[in-house]
């Protein structure tokens, strides 16, 4: 079981994070923060963020990104309602932000103008480019994916790709809260908040450093992945039996071994043009038309089996809902109950780390909008009667 304690036994217990985000790379910073312990209040648009209304891809955003979070939701534009945020932003160590460059200073919330306020506070900044010749324009990660080669590497030659998930809005969201926790750290230290600023496009540029020093050592472009000259010999999709599809590899010497011995490939191992990894990269041309032959007629269980007898390397190919059911994720804690925002229950992955051995679970189902708003305006000195007026005026919903 997914671990269902109180904030106090996690790291980042009596942390209070308020977070201005929307869609995915700022609201994953914050459900990174709020996992781990941290109380993270999500400030709304009086309409709600907008991913509590996505169809198609971004149907999950809101309860995936925002579980473990309070919600409450305010007119920014309103004074009554900057004058909340800035009450609530008083009691904070950590404001995490993702809206395009200006608006935040437009509202008076941008770091210049509340380090002015308090100098403990850190200020997490997510943006499209961190600062320079690019940060004016308008990025999105399939956007960053064309221009910073991931997309390149991802699809077949002359076909870019996006990669099959949020890969830079997730990882910026990461690498943000990465930044906030650093922050906290030197603040235990100085006693002083500072700036921490993600972005898009170096996120991405990160994720492809690995193909630009491919490059740089070798003075040779990277190919795309379709089209790449593997540093393995056998590392690659099968199709088997009936149509299955299985990823099958063997990436040393060692592996190439067990693998012609499992499989009675005594021709294959004995064969001085396959004597090496290297030697059997420079053969795959004629080599794997081979092996896919050999292999052919055997089932992806039979595979599979195999390969985990002899620790091998093999993967079935799974779409994502067939996760739900994976034996080792329901095992191990990996999954945790969640109920959706219309009241259905399902279950959800966790951070992919333990702490103590435990995963850090699910505290708060993600908020209906204002959920929390009441009892977070009472604790900054609002009365039931102002409340209400907030309410009246437009500056606030509670449910």
């Amino acid at each position: 079981m997914a671990d269902q304690s109180t904030e106090n036994n996690l790291p980042l217990s009596g942390i209070r994070v308020v977070e201005f985000t929307h869609m995915v790379m700022g609201p994953t910073c914050g459900m990174v923060l709020a996992d781990l312990g941290a109380e993270v209040i999500k400030v709304e648009p009086m309409g709600g963020d907008n991913t509590r209304k996505l169809l198609g891809s971004g149907a999950g955003f809101f309860p995936l990104f925002n579980r473990n979070k309070k919600s409450i939701a305010l007119d920014l534009q309103q004074p009554q309602g900057r004058e909340v945020a800035l009450r609530l932003v008083a009691t904070a160590d950590v404001v995490s932000e993702n809206f395009k460059p200006g608006t935040m200073k437009k509202l008076g919330l941008d770091n210049a103008s509340l380090c002015k306020l308090n100098e403990r506070l850190i200020y997490v900044s997510h943006k499209g480019f961190l600062p320079g010749p690019y940060d004016h324009r308008t990025a999105l990660d399939e956007v960053v994916q064309m221009m910073g080669g991931l997309a390149y590497m991802t699809g077949r030659p002359g076909d870019p790709l996006r990669a099959g998930t949020s890969v830079n809005d997730i990882m910026g969201g990461m690498f943000g809260a990465i930044g906030a926790m650093a922050a906290l750290m030197q603040r235990a230290h100085t006693g002083r908040g500072q700036e921490v600023q993600s972005a898009l496009f170096e996120n991405n540029v990160f994720l492809v450093a690995q193909h630009m020093m491919q490059f740089a050592v070798t003075g040779k472009p990277a190919a795309p992945m379709p089209g790449r000259i593997s540093a393995w010999a056998v590392y690659d999709v099968f199709t088997v039996k009936d149509g299955e599809q299985i990823f099958l590899a063997a990436v040393s010497d060692t592996q190439w071994k067990l693998f012609c011995e499992a499989f009675g490939f005594a021709d294959l191992y004995a064969d001085p043009r396959l004597k090496t990894n290297n030697d059997r990269v420079q053969a795959r041309d004629w080599m794997m038309p081979i092996l896919r032959s050999r292999l052919a007629d055997r089932s992806a269980a039979d595979l599979s089996a195999v390969f985990e007898k002899n620790g091998l390397p093999f993967a079935p190919i799974t779409p994502p809902e067939d996760l739900f059911d994976d034996p080792h994720l329901r095992e191990t804690g990996g999954l945790a109950p969640l109920t959706l925002p219309d009241g259905r229950a399902t279950q959800v992955p966790l951070l992919p780390l333990t702490l103590g051995g435990e995963r850090p679970g699910v505290r708060l189902q993600p908020p209906k909008l204002g959920e929390h708003g009441g009892e977070l305006l009472a604790e900054l000195g609002y009365d039931p009667a102002q409340i209400e007026a907030l309410r009246s005026a437009k500056v606030t919903v509670t449910s």
